[in-house]
């Protein structure tokens, strides 16, 4: 029996736990996962010295800890390093590796729910965000802009912001509640999915009826695709409007079952059960709300 770990803080709403057991189970094996709750960095830096010595397999890696996880490590990943960020940890040969499974999860999103899409707008400025850009990148989107509050004040030399450039996007300042914004405006006019990056309306999180709020939505296309990274609760404000809206709107549980994936495929390189966890994520889902 090995054992495995959600790194973060905090940790209690996620739904990683019931999605790695019910994979583990399918596939026969008697491994642990559990979820750990790391305040600080010092917590974190603690916890994967447990990684170095054997005692933990592999760790999954959230917020707020995705980039401090890419430091500790002695190697990255491509994917990791152009986002700055890492969601999935393992000690391999002496080393410990840094990968970032969001960006392929999130890429198959989108080429599931927006196969054509050329053009997104993303709002937020952290790591999510970043996987966001990248992904879309690799679905080779010709326009993505990103929107942050870090950029309101620093502009390009606000945390992240070199990492978004490199990854082919348009940085731009947090838009101001109740006033017009022609950058903002513009990009959501053309917009072909619209993608919530930040941790509002997530469960324990902040609130999220301001960043709903932000958006005219009706200058955006009825034709856009809504993608929240939020997945608890399953409906976050930004939905809700997005489906008055009329447009497909989507939370993050499709993305957070396609990174567990990529995970166990580094973990055990076995293919992972996708029917099993999928289902576990939603009947999970659905006790958490």
């Amino acid at each position: 029996m090995s054992r495995f770990v959600l790194l973060g803080h905090p940790v209690s709403h996620s739904l990683s736990p019931a999605i790695h057991a019910a994979a583990y189970r399918a596939l026969g094996l008697s491994h642990r996962y559990d979820a750990v709750d790391c305040p600080d960095g010092a917590a974190l830096a603690a916890f994967t010295e447990q990684l170095r010595s054997g005692d933990v397999a592999g760790a999954n890696v959230t917020v707020p800890h995705k980039g401090q996880a890419l430091s500790l490590a002695d190697v990255a990943d491509p994917l990791a390093r152009e986002t700055e960020a890492c969601n999935v940890l393992a000690y391999r040969g002496g080393r410990l590796m840094a990968y970032n499974t969001d960006v392929t999860a999130l890429s198959q999103e989108l080429e599931r729910l927006a196969p054509g899409a050329t053009s997104a707008v993303i709002l937020g400025a952290g790591g999510a965000a970043r996987a966001a850009a990248s992904a879309c990148r690799l679905r080779r989107m010709r326009r993505v802009s990103v929107f942050g509050r870090r950029f309101s004040d620093l502009g390009l030399e606000a945390p992240g912001a070199s990492a978004l450039v490199r990854l082919g996007a348009r940085v731009f300042a947090w838009p101001a509640a109740g006033h017009a914004n022609s950058a903002f405006t513009e990009a959501l006019s053309e917009a072909d999915v619209v993608v919530q990056a930040t941790s509002a309306g997530m469960r324990h999180g902040p609130p999220g009826d301001g960043v709903a709020a932000l958006i005219p939505w009706e200058r955006v296309p009825s034709s856009a695709l809504a993608y929240d990274v939020v997945y608890t609760p399953a409906v976050t404000p930004f939905l809700e409007a997005a489906r008055r809206r009329g447009l497909a709107a989507r939370g993050g549980l499709g993305m957070l079952v396609g990174q567990a994936a990529g995970a166990i495929r580094i973990w055990l390189d076995v293919e992972p059960p996708l029917a099993a966890m999928e289902a576990a994520a939603r009947a999970a889902l659905g006790d958490a709300t």
